[in-house]
């Protein structure tokens, strides 16, 4: 479990063929492996990965076909938005976060707005049941509101920390973004959906 707080910006330098996936090499930059061990969890680019390797410098996940079937961001040469998962005790400064994308959405636009900019993004129609103004949404694995709502697009505001310490100030319009919606929302949605059914 994860809380959407983007701790360091990291760098997949090497993807290895293994299988039908991949095996990456992560250098993980600024974000602290001390307390890091082997079959421990981080989420990259907002994808829940086990580290299956790792020493001072970084440390190498395998990704399923599955996994790289419905996410974007992880091949070599991209910087990655890394964040090791919760521990009991730990702070929720975002919101609870699991590492599943929903679903891979396409950046439309980059507003500059004073100090801030606005994001467009465009959400695949299956997430819309699972989307609300105001509520949480992860991109690449940053925890957001969700400042605005259309039928198939949202928008949010990304302020200057935000934008300076994640990998946000390295995309660029057209670019595509793992979505995992808010999982609170997920439960009352599937909820609901069991309540029209009716018994049986």
């Amino acid at each position: 479990m994860f809380s959407g707080i983007v701790a360091a910006v990291g760098r997949i330098v090497s993807s290895t063929p293994m299988g039908d996936g991949v095996r990456v090499r992560i250098e993980s930059g600024r974000l602290s492996l001390d307390n890091v061990k082997v079959g421990d969890s981080i989420a990259v680019q907002g994808v829940c990965l086990t580290v299956v390797a790792l020493d001072a410098k970084g440390f190498d996940a395998d990704i399923s076909k599955a996994t790289l079937d419905v996410t974007h961001g992880l091949g070599a040469g991209r910087d990655v938005n890394l964040e090791k998962s919760l521990r009991l005790g730990d702070s929720l400064d975002g919101h609870l976060v699991s590492g599943h994308v929903d679903g891979v959405g396409w950046l439309r636009s980059i507003r500059v707005d004073g100090d801030a900019r606005w994001l467009t993004i465009e959400f695949p129609a299956s997430l819309a049941p699972f989307i609300v103004r105001k509520g949480s949404i992860a991109v690449d694995g940053i925890s957001l509101t969700v400042a605005d709502l259309r039928d198939q697009e949202l928008d949010v505001m990304i302020i200057p920390f935000t934008w300076e310490h994640t990998n946000l100030s390295s995309v660029t319009a057209g670019e595509r973004v793992n979505l995992e919606c808010d999982m609170v929302g997920k439960y009352v949605a599937r909820a609901v959906e069991l309540t029209r059914r009716g018994p049986g």
